[in-house]
């Protein structure tokens, strides 16, 4: 929150946060509104006796008053935990919110639509938690508006509470469960957020020559987004546009609306985001010269870009402002805050994760037949909150992170050319002849050769004679394989017409003829007619 003060001195009428309305007017906040409006968050949080030991919960997505409130608790020292809106919106059962909500132990509750999440806090609430609403009261229950939190002229109070925060204080905790489990606490310090915006400075200078604007979707409740993203635009003195949309059939079309307006200088996604850009890109010619027309860099992150999404982005490029583009990722964890290591200046290549960063100590440790990466540095965080047994077992002897991921050189002659994803080690298995599947490099192999068909797979078979696949297909290009088929048709329906069928088999038949045994090839296939569910713990 140095920075939101130093901005507000030096750029006051600089936009900081923008959001469209529902009348589809982008709203604004400047650096200087933003000051005084977290300063005046802060007060009434003081006020309500939040503090280092009482903290903040957020329920709420990507908001203006998300971000505002979120500083807010920052500037004041006191802890404040963004939860996915998916544990409270797309559940019946609430297992893991409160376990969440155990954990955490809030004493404030911002719910932007407060009626909304109501069903969530009866469920959940044990009355120890103020609610704040914002545009819509949570009926049958007890709370105040985010005016009257705002309501609050600041204080000495408010000095002395941001004077006491130093590296070491905890900015957040984000909650995460890696692939599988209940969530866990991830505590994020102030050292952890500040060291990692210079790491991104050093590798991607053009952040810091000028003020990035960035259109972004990705989630607050998510490293990625609120903290590499959203710092990203705060610690360079940049404008955030919130993108309602998402990498999804139903959604996109509001992404797509917002890069038609908003010329980006920096844009970060995930694969699938990008796969669905460059059919709008190719097809919208004022998409396409907005998008290019002050973009420095394209990062992804979360998984491989396929190397023919790869090639189209540059060409694409190429086309509309006759240069390619800097393409930056890398390799990371809510416990990094996220960034460790990534690719430079001289570019990426698919599959390429880069070197660590300055100020970050890679270790590689042998696990079986591969390199456990293990990291230590002033981004790495100190533990897990109010869970000592999860911190213990997550470093070692050294204090080194354990990463859980597996990497190696991609030139085992030349270790500066960096270094390739090995694969997840608890997600590998031995199949029924003690030989290992590695999970990773297959899923990733797979996930390649049935391109926009799939939008993940699942690897099964431990102690099994041969590997099985669960595939989640892409249900709008299913469809698109069926002639005559109803658009209201179920996924079941869809899934069962012999086109689709076909076009599994076919390609399984091929990545068969490529594979070199058991281990690598796929010999059964189940397509799943609905998508992975966050109650019974299948995603996060």
């Amino acid at each position: 929150t140095d920075r939101l003060e130093m901005w507000a001195a030096q750029a006051p009428s600089r936009i900081f946060l923008a959001e469209r309305a529902a009348d589809g007017v982008w709203r604004t906040v400047t650096y200087a509104e933003a000051l005084v409006r977290v300063r005046r968050l802060a007060q009434g949080m003081l006020d309500r006796g939040l503090s280092a030991d009482r903290p903040l919960m957020i329920l709420s997505g990507n908001s203006i008053e998300h971000g505002l409130v979120a500083l807010a608790a920052m500037y004041a020292g006191i802890p404040y935990a963004p939860i996915a809106p998916a544990y409270s919106l797309a559940v019946k059962e609430f297992t893991a919110l409160s376990h969440v909500w155990r954990n955490f132990g809030p004493a404030m509750v911002f719910a932007d639509e407060g009626a909304r999440f109501a069903p969530t806090l009866k469920a959940v609430s044990r009355g120890d938690a103020e609610i704040v609403f914002h545009t819509s009261r949570p009926e049958g229950m007890h709370s105040i508006s985010f005016a009257e939190l705002e309501n609050s002229e600041p204080s000495s109070a408010v000095d002395d509470a941001n004077r006491r925060t130093g590296p070491d204080s905890i900015a957040k905790i984000l909650y995460t469960s890696g692939s599988t489990g209940l969530p866990k606490g991830v505590i994020t310090t102030q050292r952890m957020l500040c060291s990692n915006q210079e790491m991104l400075r050093q590798m991607m200078p053009s952040l810091g020559d000028e003020p990035p604007v960035l259109c972004d979707w990705l989630p607050w409740n998510h490293t990625f987004g609120g903290s590499h993203n959203f710092g990203i635009a705060l610690h360079n003195g940049g404008s955030l546009y919130i993108d309602a949309g998402r990498p999804t059939p139903e959604l996109f079309g509001e992404t797509v609306r917002n890069l038609r307006e908003i010329a980006t200088t920096a844009y970060f996604n995930v694969p699938k985001g990008y796969e669905m850009l460059v059919a709008h890109l190719r097809t919208d010619p004022v998409l396409r010269k907005t998008f290019f027309s002050r973009l420095n860099l394209l990062f992804f992150a979360a998984a491989g870009l396929s190397q023919h999404i790869w090639d189209a982005l540059q060409d694409l490029a190429f086309e509309t402002c006759g240069e390619e583009i800097l393409v930056v990722t890398g390799l990371g964890a809510t416990e990094s805050a996220p960034y460790a290591l990534s690719t430079g200046k001289e570019g990426a290549s698919s599959g390429c994760l880069g070197l660590p960063v300055p100020g970050v100590e890679l270790k590689l440790v042998p696990v079986e037949e591969k390199l456990e990466a293990r990291l230590r540095g002033p981004s790495i965080t100190p533990g897990f909150w109010r869970r000592p047994e999860l911190t213990a077992a997550a470093f070692d002897e050294e204090n080194y992170y354990r990463l859980g991921d597996a990497i190696k050189f991609a030139d085992p002659q030349d270790p500066l050319k960096g270094f390739v994803f090995d694969g997840r080690l608890n997600e590998d298995f031995k199949n029924s002849t003690g030989t290992w599947v590695r999970v990773g490099p297959l899923r990733m192999r797979l996930l390649a050769h049935f391109g926009s068909l799939v939008h993940d797979v699942v690897l099964a078979g431990p102690d099994r004679d041969f590997t099985t696949a669960l595939f989640f297909p892409a249900l709008e290009k299913c469809r698109a394989l069926c002639a005559g088929l109803s658009p209201n048709a179920p996924p079941a329906e869809v899934l069962a017409r012999p086109e689709v069928r076909g076009a599994f088999q076919e390609r399984l038949d091929s990545f068969a003829l490529a594979s070199t045994g058991s281990t690598t090839r796929v010999e059964r296939a189940i397509l799943l007619d609905t998508p992975p569910s966050i109650e019974a713990q299948e995603i996060t």
